[in-house]
């Protein structure tokens, strides 16, 4: 058995020894995650820039054309369809995706017998796959379906809401809205629970109304929040592509009119001609748009703070 003395001799031994491992410890546990980012992210990225700036096919490597690419999509008619559908898109989606949930949120907040159910209904489209809530939407828009089969009975006709340019771009936003309705709820949900019940109490003691108290107490207590659903969803909606794929079919409408940018890139880079590098150059402007966006709604969000 070791003398107290030696003991105590080895415990800063001991200690030098633990302190030169801690520097590589959180390493280890961040490997795998870093991996994952690596191999499905960074990679992925970092070969999409340099594809861009190459005429690389599907089959084809490719050599090295500098800005060829981007200057083609200045004279690209398709290319201007797509910016102009996808910035339609933000246009058309972003408003009501920021107002309505926090609406329905005020709705649903209440412990009231059977708001349970009714907050789960609101979420089922959120959990639901998008084809399955595609093809739902194309049914029941169809030129036979049970919308157009309402309005015939009513005495207003059959609208072509899949076969004309604008309502099918319209029907694809409606879709995405009404299924992003209670993701968005959920986050305004967990914002109005901290908004303290005090200053309702004292808005109402001063005669404020319910719009009042909505204008002067609700929305400034959540707009953070409000940034973020903002933030969020003009990113998802410049990248739509799934609504306006399975509602407009893959050739993006009559005559490619409802195309949108990211339908473009999925139609250039794919199949055994695909067009790899000149796909990577929309890409690239993809990802330059939505970062911008983000910017500009921070920038905003900035300014109303600043005094």
């Amino acid at each position: 058995m070791a003398s107290p003395a030696v003991e105590r001799a080895q415990r800063p031994g001991r200690l030098v020894s633990v302190r030169r491992q801690l520097p590589t410890s959180p390493w280890l546990f961040a490997a795998p995650g870093l991996l994952i980012i690596g191999a499905f992210i960074l990679y992925p990225f970092v070969s999409t820039l340099i594809n861009s700036f190459t005429d690389r096919r599907t089959l084809i490597p490719g050599e090295f054309v500098g800005l060829a690419n981007f200057r083609e999509l200045l004279h690209d008619d398709m290319f201007w369809i797509g910016l102009r559908n996808s910035t339609l898109y933000v246009v058309g989606v972003v408003p009501a995706l920021v107002l309505l949930p926090l609406l329905l949120a005020l709705l649903v907040q209440k412990n009231i017998p059977g708001i349970t159910f009714f907050r789960s209904a609101f979420y089922t489209p959120v959990v639901a796959s998008i084809v399955v809530v595609g093809l739902i939407w194309v049914w029941l828009l169809d030129e036979r379906g049970l919308v157009n089969s309402l309005l015939e009975a009513i005495g207003v006709g059959r609208v072509g809401f899949l076969s004309d340019q604008w309502l099918l771009l319209l029907s694809a936003m409606a879709v995405t809205v009404w299924k992003g309705l209670g993701y968005y709820m959920i986050i305004y949900l967990a914002a109005l629970a901290n908004v303290p019940r005090e200053l309702h109490e004292a808005a109402a003691v001063d005669g404020a109304g319910a719009v009042r108290r909505f204008l002067t107490v609700t929305v400034p207590a959540v707009r953070s929040t409000m940034v973020l659903v903002g933030a969020l969803s003009s990113v998802a909606a410049f990248k739509v592509f799934s609504e306006v794929y399975l509602m407009a079919g893959p050739d993006g409408g009559p005559a490619g009119e409802d195309t949108t940018l990211v339908m473009l890139v999925q139609r250039t880079g794919t199949g055994l001609t695909g067009r790899v590098g000149y796909a990577s150059a929309l890409s690239v402007v993809v990802f330059a748009v939505t970062v911008a966006l983000m910017l500009l709604v921070l920038r905003a969000d900035r300014r109303e703070d600043a005094p």
